[in-house]
């Protein structure tokens, strides 16, 4: 079915409505604090608004419905995972990370282990949030040549782009966290909108079962133990240790707004992969034989009422743009703040802030090449578990030492964990090994650091900045 006018109607309008949001926002940004921490001002919606705004992005909505109607509910990991890992940190994180001046995770790290922990903390944690942004342009490549059937794969990578920059470059944290929050109130609304309409085509759960085994199907672990287990912790773990989804917090007014801005992430990311799941499911049923990314595209253009399928369509966009520039967002901060600052302490504030903004177009520009080369031929969320994975290895136990061990680590020590786990993931990744990397980089990270503290047991360490 081609788009029609009606159609085009309801995506300009929510187009418009975020955008205008985002040029809203960008009038807030008057210092480089502005762009990397909203001046620590956010109340708790904009906290969710920054945290969700890259959490629930393409990976959750088209991803999770094209491994849904791959392998059925094991699609469920990655928004369930990511709202477990929202939970702990509501839980046991935000205090220590919010009573903190900090604006990145890394220098938290280097407060206790030095500059070079932080600064290779930065590096490895960017590479793996960089890797997570070529999902999101996959995702909206997919929706695009979904809707515009005369729009080539190429033309649409370089159009989702410069989407990603202008949502992003102007308005900083500012304008993903208020932008975050309007795009993610319309997915909420579209996903459960969709997932419900589709439940009940597809014949409630009666028609569900009747048509599908219980194995894979409706299996939380499908796919194998193993996979899917070690999708579920690698998403865990990466919310754990990603700047972007503790920046949400380090822009937060004061300790009850950050906690209860990750305690509605926390509720709202599962509800939205499960609207996914419902459609990857429909689709499976009636249309078996189309490219699984498309599946979520073209229910809502088969299915859904032309004006509010316009909205939608424009909603799925902006979910991989919002995500992809969050975490375009993340990763100009750690270089700005942990690489360059260093360099180049004394830059004044506007040059910090314009370097800001050309690193993004930068990381933006490498990734359209990434993308353009590897072709379009790719499970969407595979990239997601690696890319949480890498930074999961890289922050995790060192950053809980940190917190929970203050002092009891040595610089050295937590310099080498920090460096030997994700080189653990990165080999164990390219010789294509059957234990997730994840395992054995997160061990060996762990086990630097124990017997790190059982040789210094009487020692303490005082901050290294």
């Amino acid at each position: 079915m081609e788009l029609t006018i009606t159609h085009l109607v309801g995506m300009a309008i929510a187009m418009l409505v975020v955008f205008g949001i985002g040029v809203y926002a960008g009038k807030k940004v008057h210092t480089s604090l502005d762009f990397s921490v909203s001046g620590r001002k956010a109340g708790p919606l904009l906290v969710m608004g920054t945290i969700l705004g890259t959490l629930v992005g393409g990976a959750s909505t088209i991803g999770t419905a094209q491994l849904a109607y791959l392998y059925g509910f094991s699609a469920w990991w990655f928004t369930l995972g990511g709202g477990i890992g929202c939970l702990i940190i509501a839980l046991f994180l935000v205090n220590p990370m919010r009573s903190t001046l900090f604006e990145t995770i890394p220098r938290f790290i280097s407060s206790s282990y030095g500059i070079t922990a932080g600064v290779l903390a930065a590096l490895f944690v960017s590479v793996g949030m960089f890797i997570n942004i070529m999902p999101q342009i996959f995702s909206a490549m997919a929706l695009l040549s979904s809707m515009f059937t005369l729009l080539n794969l190429h033309l649409a990578a370089v159009v989702t782009v410069v989407l990603i920059v202008l949502y992003v470059v102007f308005g900083g944290a500012w304008g993903t966290g208020l932008m975050g929050f309007s795009k993610i109130f319309l997915t909420c609304l579209v996903m459960l909108t969709a997932g419900l309409v589709a439940f009940s085509l597809s014949g409630g759960i009666g028609g569900l079962t009747d048509h599908f085994p219980s194995h894979p199907w409706f299996n939380l672990f499908g796919r194998g133990v193993n996979t899917d287990l070690a999708a579920a912790f690698s998403l865990m773990v990466g919310v754990l240790s990603s700047q972007i989804y503790f920046q949400g917090v380090f822009c937060s007014r004061d300790l009850p707004a950050a906690r209860k801005g990750v305690l509605l992430s926390a509720v709202i990311a599962p509800a939205i992969g499960a609207g996914g799941i419902l459609v990857g499911l429909f689709m499976r049923m009636n249309y078996p034989g189309i490219e699984a990314a498309r599946a979520l595209p073209l229910f809502v253009i088969n299915y859904l009422p032309p004006w509010f399928a316009g909205i939608v369509l424009a909603t799925l966009l902006l979910a991989s743009i919002g995500t992809g520039a969050g975490l375009t967002l993340g990763v100009s901060t750690m270089l700005n703040r942990d690489i360059y600052y260093r360099l180049r302490p004394e830059a004044d504030d506007h040059r910090v802030l314009l370097v800001f903004r050309l690193l993004i177009v930068a990381v933006m520009a490498l990734a359209l090449l990434v993308v353009l080369i590897s072709g379009n031929d790719v499970l969407i969320l595979s990239w997601s578990y690696l890319s949480f994975g890498l930074r999961g290895a890289t922050i995790c136990f060192p950053l809980f030492a940190v917190i929970f061990l203050k002092g009891k680590i040595s610089p050295r020590g937590g310099t080498l964990s920090v460096i030997a786990g994700p080189s653990v993931v990165i080999i164990g990744s390219l010789l294509q090994s059957p234990l997730n990397p994840l395992y054995p980089g997160l061990a060996v990270s762990f086990l630097i650091l124990f017997f790190d503290y059982l040789k210094n047991r009487g020692n303490h360490y005082s901050e290294q900045e």
